[in-house]
């Protein structure tokens, strides 16, 4: 089963929501206005929240990351 990483830039969400909206499994709306990807872990190295995903969330977190207005949700082969 191919393995694949969301990459969310928190620091660049603007709060759209547009992400929870489309899928609310895996993205929350917080407090400060900005998104939070459910289980992700923050990479230090690049200042990134990353989730590894399987083929089963990718067409889903495909969406996410084209609808988000900001552009701060990527898809990458993990």
């Amino acid at each position: 089963m191919a393995k694949y990483k969301i990459i969310f830039t928190r620091k660049e969400c603007i709060g759209a929501a547009e992400c929870e909206a489309v899928s609310p499994r895996l993205w929350q709306m917080q407090n400060d206005s900005k998104a939070s990807l459910k289980g992700a872990v923050f990479n230090e190295k690049t200042g990134n929240f990353e989730l590894e995903i399987d083929d089963e969330l990718l067409k889903e977190q495909e969406a996410v990351a084209g609808s988000c207005p900001a552009g701060c949700v990527t898809i990458a082969k993990a």
